[in-house]
C-alpha cells in the first residue's frame, strides 16, 4: 500500500511455546543460506554501456579533484580521489548512480561528487582506518545499546538484512542517531555477498517500554531528522535499498509516514511492503522468531555488537585485499571483489 491510506490489516507472529524456542542466539550470521541466490545482473544494452564507459573514463582522470564538502563545490578545498575512495567507485557503484538519474550523464557525474564530497564531511570515507573517519563505532555504540538497529540473517534473494527497531529507542533526537544509522548501514554493506549490492531493511514500530523506559522521547523520528535521513538514503545511497518491510506500525507512525511521503523517491516507494508476514520474504532458518522465524535471538550489546564488528571489519578486509590484487582502479566490479570469502 504506497499512498499510506487504509492501513492493511497487520497479524501479529504467532506466539511460540517456550519449550520450543530453540537455544538462544545472540550473533550476526555471517552469510546467507547456501540454497539463496541472489539474481543474475541484467545485461546493459549498447547506450548503457556507452554512458557508464563514458563516467568511468571522467573519474579515471588522475587529474581530477572533488570538494571535501557536499554544499560548497565552490571552494577551493578540492582533493583527487583517495584509495579508499577508488575502492568505494566500482562497477557497481557506477550503474546504481546512472540507474538512479536515468542514466543521464552529467547528474551521475554530479551525484557521485556530491557523494565523495559528503562522506568526506559526514566523516566516513576511509575504509579500515577508523582514525581518520569521525563516525566510528565507540562513537555510536551507546546508541545501539538497546538493540535498536540489528543486521541479522538475509532475505529469499540474499540481501543482508537490518532491522530498525523505534520502539526500541534509547536516546533523545540528536546527530548521532543520524550517525549511528548511517554507521549500521556502512556495515551492513560490508556483509553484501558476491552478487548483490543492495540490503532489506525490516522495520519494527512494535512499542518495547521495558527495553527503553528511562528515555522521554518520541520513538516516531522528528519529521526534519526523517527528511534528512531520507536525503542521505536517496542522495548518497540510490539503488541500495532492494527491500523494505514495514509492521506494527502505530496511527503516529502512519501519519508519520504521510507527512513524509512526498519527499520519497517513487522508485523507493515501490520497494516498501506493509503490514505482511516478514516470513514470506525471508528464510525462516535465519528469520528473528519474533517474525515467526526459527531464530531465537536475543540481543546481548556486550555480545552481539564486537562480534558484528570483527565480521564486517574481515568481510572489508578481504575486499580491500582483492582491490589491491585486482589493480587497485576505480570501476572493479563488487562481484570481485567480494568473491571467494
Amino acid at each position: 500500500m504506497l499512498g499510506f491510506g487504509k492501513k492493511s490489516s497487520s497479524k501479529s507472529a504467532p506466539k511460540v511455546p517456550s519449550e520450543d524456542l530453540g537455544p538462544e542466539v545472540y550473533l550476526p550470521f555471517t552469510d546467507p543460506l547456501d540454497s539463496v541466490k541472489p539474481p543474475k545482473e541484467a545485461e546493459l544494452t549498447a547506450e548503457q554501456q556507452k554512458l557508464y564507459d563514458q563516467v568511468l573514463e571522467y573519474f579515471s582522470n588522475e587529474d581530477l579533484r572533488i570538494p571535501v564538502t557536499e554544499k560548497n563545490s565552490s571552494s577551493s578545498d578540492h582533493q583527487p580521489l583517495s584509495y579508499d575512495e577508488k575502492a568505494w567507485l566500482t562497477r557497481e557503484a557506477i550503474l546504481r548512480y546512472l540507474r538512479a538519474t536515468k542514466w543521464h550523464y552529467k547528474d551521475c557525474i554530479d551525484r557521485i561528487e556530491g557523494t565523495i564530497a559528503w562522506r568526506r564531511e559526514f566523516g566516513i570515507s576511509a575504509q579500515l582506518d577508523d582514525s581518520l573517519n569521525t563516525v566510528t563505532a565507540e562513537l555510536v555504540s551507546p546508541e545501539n545499546e538497546t538493540g535498536k538497529e540489528v543486521i541479522l540473517g538475509f532475505e529469499n534473494d540474499a540481501r543482508p538484512c537490518l532491522y530498525l527497531k523505534p520502539g526500541r529507542q534509547n536516546t533523545k533526537t540528536s546527530h548521532r542517531q543520524v550517525q549511528h544509522l548511517v554507521f549500521m548501514l556502512e556495515r551492513v554493506i560490508d556483509y553484501m555477498p558476491s552478487g548483490q549490492d543492495s540490503l532489506a531493511l525490516l522495520i519494527d514500530f512494535k512499542q518495547h517500554p521495558e527495553v527503553a523506559a528511562n528515555v522521554s522521547t518520541s520513538k516516531i523520528p522528528p519529521i526534519g531528522v526523517g527528511r534528512q535521513v531520507l536525503h542521505i538514503l536517496q542522495t548518497h545511497y540510490p539503488e541500495r535499498l532492494g527491500k523494505a518491510l514495514l509492521t506494527n506500525i502505530p496511527w503516529l507512525g502512519w501519519t508519520f509516514l504521510k507527512v513524509i511521503h512526498p519527499f520519497i523517491d517513487p522508485l523507493t516507494r515501490e520497494k516498501l511492503v506493509f503490514d505482511e508476514p516478514f516470513i514470506q520474504y525471508c528464510p525462516k532458518e535465519q528469520l528473528d522468531r519474533e517474525f515467526e522465524g526459527d531464530v531465537n535471538f536475543v540481543y546481548d550489546h556486550a555480545k552481539y555488537w564486537p562480534e558484528m564488528l570483527k565480521i564486517a571489519r574481515e568481510k572489508k578486509e578481504h575486499y580491500m585485499q582483492r582491490f589491491e590484487e585486482l589493480g587497485a582502479t576505480i570501476g572493479l566490479s563488487e562481484i570481485d571483489l567480494r568473491a571467494s570469502f
